[in-house]
């Protein structure tokens, strides 16, 4: 199963242009739709979701036609939003065994089993009886995913979830998202590059509404390999090292200095030394515009 985004267009009441003709092929495992905040990410995950109408274009998943059937897309559908509303006073499993039955789970012993499941795979088993107000960041967000499997989900979309989290949290809430990413597809929107480079195998740049590249985080990092350079400035010669290279980051040393990583095809100048390739490096070239 495929989910197909053919020339999605969107264009709010203020003349925000949030989606500008986007295609997207998304195929069964992590697709990570990396960008800045305000670069249209929400807009298409809520627009996929069925959450909002597009001004043009087309969404599908297998032989569903996401805009003409959104019950048929809801029914296979799993949406984790950035932020989620949660009953305070009631434990994770009773929660869980509520939204069972709104689901549909009729049977005691069904929604025992599937709450069991859902429990174990977000690692939430051992404080299923604790109150879902006392769960950490990272312990909602798990038990987010938790709610959202109770339907089993063909697609599952993700909004900045680990925004907030705490180092810890978030590798635990990374290894929940791998495990699902094996049997569905699951799409992650974050502004954060590890999350992708750590998670995704097929991602996407996204910025102002369109997207700017498309392919596996390892095949856009080797398409720069032997074209990112590393000096050591002091701070006062940034702005002038900006003007001369095409800077793609600086990033604070001890005394005053920077460690400036610049793009360009051969060695820039004296002082420079070649540097392996990171995933940070090609997202900040699309974002500024800068090739080798």
């Amino acid at each position: 199963m495929q989910l197909k985004i053919e020339n999605l267009s969107k264009t709010y009441p203020n003349g925000t242009k949030a989606l500008d003709g986007i295609n997207l092929t998304i195929d069964k495992g992590m697709f990570g739709l990396l960008g800045p905040n305000g670069a249209g990410k929400s807009s298409l995950m809520r627009t996929i979701a069925t959450l909002q109408d597009p001004d043009a274009g087309t969404a599908s998943i297998g032989d569903i036609n996401i805009l003409e059937d959104p019950m048929g897309l809801r029914k296979i559908l799993g949406y984790l939003p950035q932020s989620f509303g949660v009953y305070p006073k009631m434990t994770a499993n009773k929660l869980l065994h509520y939204f069972a039955s709104l689901k549909g789970i009729a049977t005691k012993k069904d929604r025992e089993k599937m709450v069991d499941y859902v429990l174990d795979i977000t690692n939430l088993t051992k404080v299923k009886n604790r109150e879902v107000a006392r769960y950490s960041g990272g312990m909602r967000q798990r038990f987010g995913i938790a709610q959202l499997l109770l339907n089993k989900p063909e697609l599952i979309i993700v909004d900045e979830p680990t925004a907030g989290l705490d180092p810890a949290e978030r590798h635990r809430f990374l290894n929940v998202l791998r495990a699902l990413g094996k049997d569905h597809i699951v799409l992650f929107s974050t502004h954060i590059v590890d999350d992708v480079k750590d998670l995704c195998t097929d991602m996407a740049i996204m910025n102002n509404g369109q997207i700017l590249l498309n392919e596996s985080p390892q095949s856009a990092v080797d398409k720069l390999e032997g074209k990112v350079w590393e000096k050591a400035i002091d701070q006062e010669e940034l702005a002038n090292y900006e003007s001369t290279h095409q800077v793609v980051s600086s990033n604070f040393r001890q005394n005053n200095q920077l460690n400036i990583r610049v793009l360009s095809g051969e060695k820039p100048s004296e002082g420079f030394s070649a540097v392996p390739t990171e995933l940070e490096d090609v997202y900040f070239s699309l974002l500024n515009n800068l090739s080798a």
